[in-house]
């Protein structure tokens, strides 16, 4: 039953996807700082009690990202706002752009504070498909799991094939259909749409007319963070201030 549902939902996603998606999704990031400081080896009872008290009774109001969609391309990157925060996360680099039908990236992330440039071809994400269903803003979604090696992180994501782009935030893609909701160790981290409008048209997607940082590929920076995160917690630090979760 598992693999004929798969199956069917890899047709309708193929039938669909001569269909052009345009318009905007927005997600809300929420990050558990206290649950990722709890697993890292050196942190004590008494060190996690401490974080408890002192953050745990913050409301997390979790942080807004837009996924533009025009033409098979994507760009995700941090919403507009009129806030102003020296201690805001939309201060740092994130912009990911995703050409479906080229299968290619461009990326501008900062990592341990530099500011990277990577242009490649798509990363294959290996995605295993399970048997469950839920709703998000109005569309069924189905789960699906992957594992990051680099950070130790089991990540699920739900996806639906009613909206036929098979991209998502973060970066993510790969599945046979739009991904709605990403989950990050059990709640250490998680992306929820919470408005999708493909109503609308997009001109073009807001791609800056310069992007600026140091060129490296996806392997060369999955090194270095590999040895980071391995130094931070030898040096008894979270290596996830300056590490995207």
């Amino acid at each position: 039953m598992k693999v004929f549902l798969t199956s069917l939902l890899c047709l309708c996603f193929l039938y669909g996807s001569a269909q052009k998606v345009e318009g905007v999704i927005t997600y809300n990031r929420k990050t558990d700082w206290i649950s990722i400081a709890s697993k890292l080896p050196h942190m004590s009872d008494e060190e996690i009690d401490r974080w408890k008290r002192t953050w745990g009774n913050n409301e997390n109001k979790g942080t807004d990202y837009d996924l533009f969609l025009k033409d098979d391309k994507s760009l995700y990157t941090y919403k507009e706002t009129d806030e102003v925060s020296d201690y805001s996360w939309s201060n740092t680099k994130l912009l990911l752009i995703r050409d479906y039908d080229n299968k290619k990236m461009k990326d501008l992330r900062e990592e341990m504070a530099i500011t990277y440039l990577i242009e490649e071809d798509l990363p294959r994400t290996k995605w295993k498909i399970l048997n469950e269903i839920k709703e998000i803003e109005g569309y069924l979604c189905m789960k699906a799991e992957t594992t990051d090696t680099i950070k130790s992180q089991v990540i699920h994501a739900w996806f639906t094939d009613a909206i036929p782009c098979y991209g998502g935030p973060e970066g993510f893609s790969g599945l046979p259909g739009m991904i709605l909701e990403l989950d990050i160790n059990d709640g250490d981290a998680v992306i929820t749409a919470t408005k999708v409008n493909l109503e609308s048209e997009v001109d073009k997607l807001p791609i800056p007319r310069k992007m600026k940082g140091k060129k490296t590929s996806t392997s060369e920076l999955n090194d270095q963070i590999r040895k980071y995160i391995a130094e931070s917690i030898e040096g008894q630090k979270n290596p996830f201030w300056r590490v995207r979760y």
